[in-house]
């Protein structure tokens, strides 16, 4: 291999999508031939692991490489620091023309307002995203006025179609290009994938990881049934593994497929019923282990695992290192590039730094509270408010997380060690460890936290009647 630098990115992330919810990571039902074959192709990594578990903070943290109190994102609907290198300036600096294409979930409230060219935009060209939407079969995206554009179709497949316009477009042009893809699902609602998808799963025949419990009394999941929405999440993300399909074979046929790298992430994982619980916001794995497929056919090796810890924090970085660009010095997460690459590396993470700041709607209604963790290769610790210990789990010797050994006594030497290193990721980031309140106060969003209620909670009110007409 001659580690040529590739000239062109292709960043495609699903939302709320696990890392087990793929063949080439050992489901035995999921139907992904295209995610298994970047596998083949380039490195999975089996230890990425969501910075920040739920949909605005981690978007914000993979694209400015930055922890959520320092982007802004502390929970959803919260707009993003726009004065931060983020992924897209750095590619445009690097002369990359950039792209954004989906969802976007950085740009504050409302959740349908029109995100105008310029610095929102976090360097971003080209566009044809939403701010938050989950209307998969009625898609709607927005280019650079304000008026919606409603085409027909699933909203994965239409985004794939402007995708491979985008990347014909560069072809023709010659130009290196940075694009990110962000579709929707496998977020729910669940049911929203196309009918072709759903007949391919049988709910009777799906395998439920061991720490599944279907009848659990969870707000979340009353009126659904288990098994059926455990099938239509995968139907969905066979759903997403036919686009990228579609793309790969898109960069073969234009001759792009050896000068790009390709990267298949998500934004967080789903409970989806493990231990009672749904979505996200939580420590557990279904939550916080998400996927990782990159494929760079001149500079990283085909059918590699990579066992080190990479969390959301470091993609920034990382992919900079691949792409031979500058890392901002804003940068709070670390270049592990020569891992992926198969080279040893010095000071070797420990461990990846796991938080979820706030709770807020659905995680309140689980009973989520603010938490910090750790995630190492074998263990996952996480504290509550006040340095309160919550969870502990040997993730090799009980691999669907049953066994809490928060103060046993035989887990007390490394209870104290991980303590230890958690505290050590407090002080990194300047995090205190308090409530949700005091928290927010802490970093000084408070006021911005209370507008977002704000607007939540109007715009969650019904429509004020109209006066009747005069007769």
């Amino acid at each position: 291999m001659n580690q040529e630098r590739p000239s062109n990115l292709l960043f495609i992330f699903a939302d709320q999508m696990r890392a087990h919810a793929m063949g080439c990571s050992g489901h035995p039902n999921v139907q992904t031939p295209a995610m298994d074959q970047l596998a083949r192709e380039g490195v999975r990594c089996s230890n990425h692991i969501a910075t920040h578990p739920v949909c605005g903070p981690n978007r914000g943290t993979l694209l400015t490489g930055t922890y959520a109190a320092t982007h802004g994102v502390v929970g959803n609907d919260l707009p993003v620091r726009t004065d931060l290198p983020s992924l897209g300036t750095v590619a445009r600096a690097h002369g990359c023309h950039t792209g954004y294409i989906g969802k976007w979930h950085l740009d504050g409230m409302p959740r349908n307002q029109f995100t105008p060219p310029g610095p929102r935009r976090l360097g971003f060209d080209y566009w044809a995203a939403y701010n938050c939407t989950h209307r998969y079969l009625q898609p709607r995206y927005f280019r650079d006025t304000p008026e919606e554009i409603r085409p027909d179709g699933y909203e994965p497949q239409v985004q794939t179609d402007l995708a491979i316009e985008y990347l014909r477009d560069r072809a023709a042009g010659g130009d290196p290009f940075c694009l990110v893809m962000s579709w929707g699902p496998p977020h729910d609602p669940y049911l929203e994938v196309p009918e072709t998808y759903l007949t391919r799963y049988d709910p009777a025949t799906i395998e439920l990881r061991p720490n599944v419990q279907p009848d659990a009394d969870n707000l979340l999941a009353r009126g659904m049934d288990c098994r059926r929405i455990t099938a239509a999440y995968h139907a969905a993300v066979t759903a997403l593994d036919d686009q990228l399909a579609r793309l790969l074979q898109t960069l073969d046929d234009l001759h792009l497929a050896e000068s790009t790298l390709v990267v298949f992430c998500s934004d967080h994982g789903d409970m989806l019923w493990s231990h009672g619980l749904m979505k996200k916001q939580l420590p557990y794995e279904e939550s916080i282990l998400v996927p990782l497929l990159l494929r760079c056919p001149t500079s990283l090796p085909a059918g590699r695992v990579c066992p080190t810890l990479i969390g959301t924090v470091d993609l920034l970085s990382t992919l900079s290192g691949l792409m031979g660009w500058t890392i901002p010095t804003s940068s709070q997460g670390r270049d592990l590039s020569s891992a992926l690459r198969g080279s040893e590396i010095p000071d070797e993470p420990t461990s990846a730094f796991i938080s979820n700041y706030f709770s807020a709607d659905e995680a309140v209604r689980q009973g989520v509270t603010a938490w910090r963790g750790v995630r190492t290769t074998r263990h996952t610790y996480a504290e509550i408010a006040d340095r309160k210990p919550w969870l502990l789990f040997d993730n090799l010797a009980d691999p669907y997380q049953m066994r809490n050994l928060v103060n046993d006594t035989e887990a007390a030497a490394i209870q104290h060690t991980l303590a230890r290193e958690l505290g050590q990721w407090l002080a990194r980031t300047n995090d205190p460890g308090l409530d949700e309140r005091q928290t927010l106060s802490h970093f000084g969003l408070l006021e911005a936290w209370d507008q977002r209620q704000a607007a939540m909670a109007a715009n969650s009110r019904p429509a004020a009647p109209k006066a009747p007409s005069p007769q």
